[in-house]
């Protein structure tokens, strides 16, 4: 039975995920962690039903390197074959304030607020999780990164926390790439921009897409799913692979 654990498991993009992953033919153990609680207890397990191919797991986080550890330990335990992480933390936009337009609108606390969510928070994850890797661990561990975070692809200015917050995200797991490189050389660092998807975070700024650029959840994870299992140029060579909905490489 492949593992896979999904933080963030409770955003729009993930429930797709779970979704299609029930539909394959491989039976899927599915650790799912959210800050928002997805059964009735902790670690509460949820056996197949009759034509299932999953056996799903719940644990609730506030995301303390501390809460997270105690998460992890529990999951290494039951001597998991762990073949997936993706982290689908990321936030965008509050009720009380939206992406910079100019240099005036930059503001301290959601900025921090940014970094914590998109960058911060990730790295926390991969961080809980280095005692389920070693050299003989076959995995992915993805994150939700945007090509807004894309130094050389800045043409348009704007959206400074939301884009150093990404940026920030990207150079950390380049830097954890060339450490996994030593500890976990079978390990895959994947960045993967989803395009703009029907979910909250994309809600306020759907007006401006272009017709057929506004993907469904069940497509983003659809394309997750392929570009994460199926791709053929995934090599674990210490390299982190920053890529969008169809596989294209996104330039640093």
């Amino acid at each position: 039975m492949k593992t896979v654990i999904l933080f963030g498991a409770g955003s729009t993009i993930a429930q797709a995920y779970i979704a299609h992953l029930e539909k394959q033919s491989d039976v899927y153990q599915v650790i799912c962690i959210s800050s928002a609680m997805l059964a009735s207890s902790s670690g509460d397990s949820k056996r197949p039903s009759s034509g299932s191919t999953m056996v799903t797991e719940h644990y609730q986080t506030d995301y303390s390197p501390e809460s997270l550890k105690n998460i992890v330990a529990d999951i290494a335990g039951q001597h998991i074959e762990l073949h997936q992480v993706i982290i689908f933390n990321g936030q965008l936009h509050h009720p009380d304030t939206m992406p910079e337009k100019k240099l005036e609108e930059i503001n301290r606390d959601y900025f921090n607020r940014l970094m914590h969510s998109n960058a911060l928070v990730p790295m926390l994850c991969l961080q809980s999780l280095m005692s389920l890797l070693s050299h003989k661990t076959h995995c992915t561990i993805t994150a939700l990164s945007a090509r807004v975070g894309s130094i050389q692809d800045n043409r348009s200015g704007g959206w400074y926390s939301y884009r150093a917050s990404k940026a920030a995200l990207n150079m950390l797991f380049k830097s954890a790439a060339i450490e996994l490189a030593r500890r976990a050389k079978n390990s895959q660092l994947i960045l993967f921009h989803p395009g703009t998807t029907d979910t909250p975070l994309s809600r306020p700024f759907q007006k401006n897409v272009p017709a057929g650029k506004l993907f469904s959840p069940a497509f983003a994870a659809e394309q997750l799913f392929e570009l994460t299992n199926n791709n053929p140029d995934l090599t674990a060579d210490g390299e982190p692979v920053y890529i969008d909905w169809q596989g294209k490489r996104i330039p640093w």
